[in-house]
């Protein structure tokens, strides 16, 4: 099982309610899968080569 933490972060007040307004019409997402899939999805993007990322990215985005 992988492990887990906790992060705070301060984002910008219009990152934030883009945020949440994508939450609100997409309803089987939460903030946890979002912020899961945009890290994941950064770090992808940018040449990280790891199995267990592509996995996070690859299993919250195209989660049921």
């Amino acid at each position: 099982m992988a492990s887990m933490v906790s992060l705070r972060a301060e984002v910008p007040e219009a990152l934030l309610m883009s945020m949440r307004g994508f939450i609100d019409a997409h309803p089987n997402w939460d903030q946890y899968r979002l912020f899961q899939a945009a890290l994941a999805g950064f770090l992808v993007q940018n040449g990280v080569q790891s199995r267990e990322v592509t996995r996070c990215y690859l299993a919250n985005m195209f989660r049921r």
